[in-house]
């Protein structure tokens, strides 16, 4: 990229310029925020010295996260550096650090990951009922609750229905099963990065001197979870 940001409008370059801090870029469909991206880790790499490997960009479709590398690799003068960025979705990113961290969070290196049938099975035999709709509520509610970063045990004091402490407590059961089975669900591939960096500041420092640089793409539609 022989000139930073061309064909951009102020705003735009003043987004993609900034690096004194965190940036917020609030502007309607259509209107660049991820070309803003795009070229800000042009920048960063071309102008900045930030080496490749130590900045991450993150989406939330693997599509779309494709899509960014491959328009990043088109502003760089080595488009073989865009291969050493970390460009995926916030749920790559929690598997990739799973595997590498597994052994601090009392998992094996070949956890098994859940998909959404078999956690609907799990769910369904805890709360022993074949209404299908029951389940889906509890496990929807479970759910609603790792993504809220909240606990089985918050989740069942603060619970205002019986059936809400009910859930609670499978929520508990559950939780304690998939650790037995030394599997994870998909929302644990974001709520156990987020409580392993809360409680091993050694880890969470690693991590941070490992991606140094940090963009997310629609950020408007993170959770409480994928924020932190």
């Amino acid at each position: 990229m022989s000139t930073p940001f061309p064909g951009m409008n102020a705003p735009q370059r003043e987004a993609s310029n900034y690096m004194d801090g965190p940036c917020l870029v609030l502007a309607g469909a259509g209107s660049g925020k991820t070309r803003v991206i795009t070229q800000k880790i042009a920048h960063l790499i071309e102008n900045c010295g930030y080496e490749s490997r130590h900045i991450a960009a993150l989406t939330f479709t693997n599509k779309a996260a494709t899509e960014m590398q491959e328009r990043i690799g088109k502003l760089l003068q080595d488009p073989k550096q865009a291969k050493n960025l970390t460009v995926s979705t916030f749920h790559s990113l929690g598997v990739k650090i799973l595997r590498q961290e597994a052994n601090n969070l009392g998992l094996k290196d070949r956890f098994s990951i859940m998909d959404s049938d078999d956690c609907f099975s799990l769910v369904q035999d805890m709360a022993v009922t074949t209404d299908k709709q029951v389940v889906r509520r509890i496990q929807t509610a479970i759910s609603l609750w790792k993504n809220g970063l909240v606990d089985p045990e918050t989740a069942i004091k603060n619970a205002q229905t019986e059936d809400e402490a009910q859930a609670g407590r499978i929520y508990r059961s559950y939780v304690a099963t998939l650790a037995a089975y030394q599997a994870v669900d998909f929302d644990d591939l974001i709520r156990l990065p987020v409580e392993l960096f809360r409680s091993n500041e050694a880890v969470r420092d690693k991590w941070q001197r490992r991606l140094r640089y940090l963009l997310v793409d629609e950020y408007q539609d993170t959770n409480t979870c994928q924020y932190e």
